[in-house]
């Protein structure tokens, strides 16, 4: 019987691995080759080094990156110009002549040097099997539960299957090629790139050496020096070196080690010696059993991802291929689709952005092209900051860490483009940076005057110690914090007609209305002026906690007062700009005006309900269909607004082939976002957003369950994070209602809980029920001023879902269980 079982299960694990019958619900599979479409490939990556694998037969590409292999070297680019300027733009601001302000911004202001360097590609591993043209039984994965790729396919009657990732521990990339068969595996290796300053060669029998340097851009020169080392390995059969690649002939199994450096030290130091550091990385992984580096490397990154468990349920339809999957979608009930796109968001930062490395850019860690779409930089009015969304929400704080650095730095290299620019004392950035800190404005006035970059950054230092209650963190952001504050201090400017303070020039990120002339430059734009606000609010407030800058903090109050307050237009809309010159038929990509929703907490439908039901028309009079990363953002809008159904509208609207919808974005078969071309926060989105359906954090309480869709009639989930310390231990639901949750506090102090139906204590304690302003000062809402709405509006408040408000005191390191009534 037992020897039954035996060779049953060994068929059904030939019939898995040789068909692809896969059903693991965290798993991207494929049936067919990725042939030369970069965005079929799958990506693995390590915070530091990253490669796209193609699982191709006859001619595998490992297309490979690096995080510091950007072109240039250290630079500024801002215009000392613009200070002289300064006051001449504003006047014609203020006067209405918009174009001629931002004519004389394009003259004076826009930077008239480098408008931001690229991140490069080092090369490709190229693998080539003669004779592998007829094959069968093919398939590929990535598995994001562990961050490791397989391809598998017949040829002749042997099985050759391929194993790779990127190891955490060891930063370098392992591949394990074998055959069923002894003496079965011949192939050339090669390294290749696209550099044309480049060196290649073989070191010894067994090593392929790529050296090259990075790009010379927009007048800066190129000095970043990188080097690729591939070791290789074998079992059995030889090794031949031919010119600049190798032969391997009739072995058994043969690993390959990838090693990549640079000469990069930090934004302004390019003096290491990428050589030896290359080569350090080779030498310590090199002698260790492949077994055992894939062992270590899934503990470490299970570390992190196993942190977050979700569960919607599954179907028939999770047995598809994922580009199957993908198509069918929108048409089909998928359930734990949504869980694995989720979770591949979290993969993806887990990959992309550790500890001592360089955030996620545009494209994450990921590009092929030495000259990427806005060069895959960082544009920091929108898409760096949803890149970490989901950082200390999905249990990645770590993750967290390399934006919170470059914010840091920001703060240093920003405070010469503040003085020199401006006349400003603190630090600023406009809307982009990129790997050598640049903080001047680029692209061009309609994109590039806003100033409002750095303000948005300095949340996420607030943010951390939210979700932490570190005060020792806090305390070494705070002068970064504290800087953004001085910077808008010094340059608001009283405007002559309402007499308000506003950020003039500024404007509603890459959007204009077209009552200014198609001139984007303005005074007191809504999204400025709430990120004002947010930046007075952290600043006052960590002040307060640290005991710090009465005088200042005193300031800052006085001037929150005189900001000017969001304004409800003829429309019941959230105006975008002071003027009330929205158009209800925009459906430009950028919603920025929305950022008081999300991600700040101005607005609430429990403290301001009629701009609340504002933000709904201004959603509404957008539409759903746009780019990516746009659809990302408004899943978390709508997660906001309370309304599942249309949140999941929207993540089936993001999970569709691109070109589905004309003028839309999607995604590809790879699931990265498509904006289109692919960019990243679209996926880091998606996975905010859902956690937002679920659960959110930011109006005062822990809110369980804020807009499950129908379609999550039912499900678990364990491990996302609140603010205050607070930790979703395990939570489910069933038709929509609260059946358990169990929440664990890291801090201790009060826990409001907001929830759709009535819970008690598990232990039969009553709960009380809760009233006025949280006390927990990790919940804190700063109150707003009273919108000004236009006599035209008929706005009137939503009917929104009932709930329940309890509070109950917790002790740090104690868990605490709930059931339902």
């Amino acid at each position: 019987m037992r020897k039954k079982l035996i060779i049953f299960l060994f068929f059904i694990g030939i019939s898995i691995s040789g068909f692809g019958q896969n059903t693991n619900d965290l798993k991207l599979w494929y049936n067919t080759p990725s042939g030369s479409v970069w965005e079929n490939a799958l990506p693995i990556g390590n915070g530091f080094q990253a490669a796209m694998v193609y699982g191709n037969v006859e001619k595998e590409i490992f297309q490979l990156n690096e995080h510091t292999v950007w072109s240039g070297s250290p630079n500024r680019n801002d215009n000392p110009n613009a200070l002289g300027a300064l006051d001449s733009v504003r006047k014609l601001i203020f006067e209405g002549e918009y174009k001629a302000a931002e004519n004389m911004a394009n003259q004076r202001i826009i930077t008239k040097k480098s408008h931001g360097q690229m991140f490069q590609p080092v090369g490709n591993l190229e693998l080539t099997f003669t004779g592998h043209e007829n094959f069968s039984n093919y398939y590929r994965e990535l598995d994001i539960e562990n961050a490791t790729t397989k391809t598998s396919y017949t040829v002749d009657g042997v099985t050759y299957t391929r194993e790779a990732f990127t190891s955490f521990p060891d930063r370098v990339m392992v591949i394990r090629l074998s055959a069923d068969k002894p003496g079965k595996l011949s192939f050339s290796a090669a390294l290749t790139t696209q550099h044309t300053k480049n060196d290649i060669k073989i070191n010894g029998n067994n090593e392929l050496s790529l050296w090259g340097t990075t790009s010379d851009h927009e007048g800066v020169e190129g000095k970043v020096e990188f080097n690729a080392l591939g070791r290789i390995k074998t079992d059995g059969g030889t090794i031949t070196p031919n010119d600049n690649s190798v032969e391997i002939k009739n072995a058994n199994s043969v690993t390959i080690f990838v090693s990549i450096a640079s000469n990069f030290n930090n934004y302004n130091d390019i003096s290491g010696d990428e050589n030896q550091r290359a080569k350090d990385y080779m030498d310590k992984a090199f002698n260790k059993n492949f077994d055992d580096m894939k062992v270590a490397h899934i503990k470490a990154y299970q570390k992190y991802f196993n942190r977050v468990k979700l569960d919607l349920g599954s179907t028939e339809a999770s047995k598809l291929p994922t580009n199957e999957r993908l198509n069918n979608f929108r048409n089909t009930s998928d359930p734990s689709f949504v869980t694995l796109y989720y979770q591949f968001g979290r993969y993806l930062l887990i990959s992309s952005s550790q500890p001592g490395g360089q955030p996620a850019n545009l494209q994450g860690i990921w590009n092929g092209n030495m000259k990427p779409a806005w060069d895959s930089k960082y544009t920091i009015n929108i898409n760096t900051e949803m890149n970490y969304w989901p950082a200390e929400k999905t249990n990645l704080s770590e993750m967290h860490e390399p934006l919170l650095k470059l914010i840091m730095e920001l703060s240093e290299t920003g405070k010469e483009t503040a003085r020199v620019m401006y006349g400003a004392g603190g630090w600023m950035a406009h809307h982009n940076t990129d790997i050598w800190r640049i903080t001047g404005p680029l692209d061009g006035s309609f994109w590039g005057i806003w100033n409002g970059g750095g303000g948005w950054l300095s949340q996420h230092l607030w943010e951390r110690y939210l979700y932490t209650g570190d005060k020792t963190y806090l305390e070494s952001a705070y002068t970064a914090i504290k800087g953004a504050a001085e910077f808008y201090a010094d340059f608001l400017v009283e405007h002559p007609t309402y007499k308000w303070l506003v950020v003039a020039p500024g404007n509603s990120p890459e959007n204009a209305p077209k009552e200014h002339q198609g001139a984007s430059i303005t005074a007191g734009s809504t999204m400025d002026n709430q990120i004002v606000f947010d930046v007075f609010s952290s600043t006052i407030n960590a002040a307060e906690i640290l005991g710090k800058d009465k005088a200042f903090v005193e300031k800052l109050k006085t001037m929150k007062k005189r900001l000017p307050p969001m304004h409800i237009g003829k429309h019941n809309q959230i105006q975008e700009w002071l003027d009330d010159v929205d158009d209800p038929n925009d459906n430009h990509r950028h919603i920025s005006h929305l950022y008081g929703l999300y991600p700040s907490n101005q607005i609430s439908p429990y403290s301001n309900p009629k701009l609340f039901a504002a933000a709904k028309n201004t959603l509404l009079h957008r539409g759903d269909v746009s780019t990516g990363w746009s659809m990302g953002w408004k899943v978390n809008w709508w997660a906001k607004m309370q309304d599942g159904n249309h949140a999941y509208k929207l993540i089936q609207n993001q999970l569709m082939p691109l070109g589905t919808v004309r003028g839309g974005g999607g995604t590809y078969n790879n699931l990265f976002d498509a904006h289109p071309p692919f960019q990243i926060d679209g996926n880091f989105g998606c996975t905010s957003g859902i956690t937002e359906m679920i659960m959110q954090s930011s109006d005062g309480a822990v809110h369980l369950l804020p807009a499950l869709p129908d379609n999550f009639d039912k499900g678990t989930i364990a491990g996302i994070l609140a603010r205050g310390g607070f930790e979703i231990s395990n939570m489910v639901w069933e038709n929509h209602k609260l059946v358990s949750v169990e929440i664990k506090s890291n801090l201790g102090g009060n826990l409001r809980l907001r929830t759709p139906n009535e819970i008690k204590s598990k232990a039969g304690k009553k709960l009380k029920n809760a009233s006025g302003k949280n006390p927990n000062g990790f919940f804190v809402v700063n109150d707003i001023a009273t919108p000004i709405i236009s006599e035209a509006s008929n706005i009137e408040p939503l009917q929104i879902k009932p709930t329940f408000l309890y509070d109950l005191q917790t002790k740090k390191g104690e868990s605490y269980t709930f059931v339902v009534k």
